[in-house]
């Protein structure tokens, strides 16, 4: 039997491998051309896959089991996973192939042609990777129109019995979230990331992807992710022990040259299946009841891993593939340049891209209200932006970035997710970074050159999209207090929006063009 293990399913326990047999059959994993090229995926990225495939296959022949390993630069790659198998067929003759479902609709569609094209039967076993099978959520979402995360979660919670006591939650409330949005303290010293260096594998792929795809997005020099099993478990004890205690309590905070802060960044390793979302969430329930975490900090953390990770899975495999078709808001700008740059003279768009071209990493309240806020109030085209987020970032993939991004951030599914557009004015960026003070604009300024677009810009997304939103309860209060505007403030607001995002540029300026203060970049 040939088992097929993909570069995101890096368990010994999916599905794939379950009742595997060491003396017949070979698991085969495979680096190829398609799967770094599709969207040009930042260069850390692609070598936290590869670093990580390649010593999962080295675990799995320490045990003594057969493993086909084809390596990107290996004479006669195909460059797809279709031809691979096929060729992995032809040296191998099994009698079956064994796979685990995909994360991505496009590979399922591959996986299920591969039953019409290949000689032998292919089994597609179920993802046991998540704690919601796919059925259980799509019986919960049923034909509903709105699809509530905290709905869901709390369900989630009385069947795992995580931060429960008998049928009530612990300390009896579902979410602690309102304890969790406190600023940083000026001078506050956040931990150190627990940096992993490369060993001689990692170094071998570091050096492929610097040679293979030069032109990507994103540096290499600061690899420093977990790519095994054990180092990932390491991470998760780091976060735990240092992070976990005080999570909470700064998780929507950003600061300037502190991308990390108290974040766990275990995502990569979990969306790889290094991890596993049960055991990370067991871990930090155990850190609480054994009174080393307080109670808002260990539920919000399990509350992005039961919840809205879970949660986000489900709803892109209900929803596909019509929901990445929708466009509630009918954005059509185009990406401006600097998300590739970070040259804006906006301060906390600049630190965040040039953050994430360094790390392959944001926390989510930079990707919410920094870069995805920034992309709803300009009215991005949701394509483009969703194509951002898939690129940049080390944990994404399909179907846990298309529902933050095309749901979340941009409202672009007309409310399936959230009950409002997360849209804010630069006030809210104030309240929670340091990015404001020695940004080139003034947050305290509403209108002219010098004001922070951010604040006209909101107003604008609101103007512009009043017979979409206008009849939201939960945008009441901003139509009230746009509806006591002037006409003069309204025509205030279009004029300096119109001159704003006029100057916002998609590709980038000729090598002599100097960004002048008003334009986006």
């Amino acid at each position: 039997m040939l088992r097929f293990v993909l570069g995101d399913q890096l368990h010994r326990r999916v599905s794939s491998l379950t009742d595997l047999d060491p003396d017949r059959d070979v698991v085969l994993i495979v680096e190829v051309e398609a799967e770094a090229t599709y969207v040009r995926h930042h260069k850390q990225k692609i070598a936290f896959l590869f670093s990580a495939m390649r010593h999962f296959a080295a675990e799995l022949a320490a045990e003594g089991i057969a493993v086909d390993y084809v390596r990107l630069d290996d004479a006669g790659n195909t460059g797809s996973f279709t031809g691979e198998l096929e060729r992995a067929v032809a040296r191998h003759r099994p009698d079956r192939v064994v796979v685990t479902e995909p994360g991505e609709w496009r590979v399922l569609a591959m996986m299920r042609g591969w039953r019409d094209d290949l000689p032998i039967p292919v089994e597609i076993r179920d993802d046991n990777r998540f704690l919601c099978p796919r059925a259980e959520f799509a019986a919960w979402a049923g034909d509903r129109r709105s699809l509530r995360m905290e709905t869901f979660y709390q369900g989630m919670r009385r069947r795992t019995g995580l931060l429960m006591e008998g049928p009530e939650p612990v300390g009896g409330q579902w979410n602690f979230d309102a304890d969790n949005r406190r600023r940083l303290p000026k001078g506050h010293v956040p931990p150190r990331r627990p940096g992993f260096a490369p060993d001689a594998i990692t170094r071998e792929v570091i050096d492929l992807v610097a040679a293979r795809f030069p032109e990507h997005f994103g540096d290499l020099d600061g690899f420093a992710w977990p790519v095994t099993r054990s180092d990932a478990l390491q991470a998760l004890k780091h976060f735990v022990a240092e992070c976990l205690p005080t999570f909470g309590d700064y998780q929507d905070a950003m600061q300037a040259g502190a991308p990390f802060l108290y974040h766990a960044l275990l995502a990569p390793a979990l969306n790889a299946g290094l991890l596993t979302p049960e055991e990370v969430c067991r871990a930090a329930e155990r850190a609480f009841r054994a009174g080393d975490v307080p109670l808002n900090c260990a539920e919000g953390f399990i509350r992005q891993i039961l919840g809205w990770r879970e949660y986000v899975r489900g709803l892109y495999w209900a929803r596909m593939p019509d929901y990445a078709r929708t466009n509630a808001l009918a954005a059509t700008r185009d990406l401006p340049w600097f998300y590739w740059s970070g040259d804006t003279p906006m301060n906390c768009l600049a630190q965040v891209v040039r953050d994430t071209r360094a790390n392959a990493y944001a926390h989510h309240i930079q990707r919410l209200m920094v870069t995805g806020n920034f992309a709803l109030i300009a009215g991005i085209a949701p394509a483009q932006v969703e194509e951002w987020y898939l690129i940049v970032f080390a944990d994404a993939f399909e179907w846990v970035e298309l529902p933050n991004v095309h749901g979340m951030v941009l409202w672009a599914d007309g409310g399936v997710m959230g009950s409002k557009p997360y849209a804010a004015s630069g006030a809210y960026i104030d309240r929670m970074s340091d990015y404001c003070g020695p940004c080139a604009y003034d947050v305290k300024r509403k209108a002219g050159p010098r004001a922070c677009p951010f604040n006209y810009l909101y107003w604008h997304f609101l103007m512009e999209n009043a017979e979409r939103l206008a009849g939201n309860p939960r945008l009441a209060m901003p139509y009230r207090t746009l509806a006591k505007m002037g006409d003069r403030r309204r025509a205030e607001i279009a004029a300096d929006s119109a001159r704003f995002l006029s100057g916002l540029a998609a590709e980038p300026p000729p090598p002599e063009g100097q960004l002048e203060l008003g334009f986006g970049g």
